[in-house]
């Protein structure tokens, strides 16, 4: 392999699935793991669901760095914010400060972000901050290069109401499906639930996702193969 090909000076990019949907108690955020540099995995098991509060965390996508110090910029400012009121700050609070931030710096960043939490005001919320820094409240929300294969999906099985367990695996489903057609997609699947009583994070490792229409079934690696068959050492 020439590695003088695969660009490795690139930027870091998160090419990726991040998903955000609400249900009836709170919201699940859902997210592939896969970095990539050029066409090179520089990090096969990252997470790109990023905590902001207590109750607020952030699907990144788009540029690593760029993604990073925006989630950065605005946990710091929130917890000034939590101090200052003496309250967790909303939902609303924490997306429209990535907004402001985004769309400030909209000429230097290259990133899309969902921001998902609960808080006892207005419940599970969903906020998607594209490219540019627009903020649209949606009841799903979906970014990264694979939610190209992915909105004729969420048409048909998105509905109002779900259990929290329905939205769990329709997150599951859908990252499984964009990770089988998007090569910028891979790895495991992460989701984090939010809802009045705390913050679960579950994970799904890439062998035990579901295989979809041509995907290949996974295979040990090789050194394991070898491994595996080595002859037994000769007794002097």
């Amino acid at each position: 392999m020439d590695l003088n090909k695969l660009d490795l000076n690139a930027p870091h990019s998160m090419g990726t699935t991040i998903i955000g949907v609400t249900y009836n108690g709170g919201v699940v955020l859902g997210a592939d793991s896969r970095t990539s540099t050029g066409v090179y995995v520089a990090n096969r098991a990252s997470d790109k669901i990023t905590q902001l509060t207590d109750n607020v965390y952030v699907c990144r996508s788009g540029s690593a760095a760029d993604s990073q110090i925006v989630s950065d910029y605005v946990r710091y400012f929130l917890h000034q914010h939590t101090i200052q009121l003496g309250q967790p700050a909303t939902v609303k609070v924490a997306a429209n400060l990535v907004r402001l931030i985004a769309y400030n710096n909209k000429n230097m960043l290259q990133t899309g972000l969902i921001v998902g939490g609960w808080d006892k005001y207005e419940g599970g919320k969903i906020y998607g901050i594209p490219l540019g820094g627009t903020i649209i409240e949606q009841p799903f929300a979906i970014g990264g290069s694979g939610s190209s294969y992915l909105y004729g999906f969420f048409d048909q099985a998105w509905k109002e109401g779900m259990t929290k367990d329905e939205a769990e695996q329709l997150v599951v489903k859908a990252v499984s499906l964009a990770i089988a057609r998007d090569g910028a997609s891979g790895g495991v699947v992460r989701t984090v639930i939010i809802n009045s009583e705390g913050v679960t994070r579950n994970f799904y490792p890439g062998d035990k996702l579901p295989l979809w229409h041509e995907e290949l079934e996974p295979e040990n690696s090789l050194l394991d193969i070898l491994n595996a068959t080595s002859p037994e050492p000769m007794n002097i």
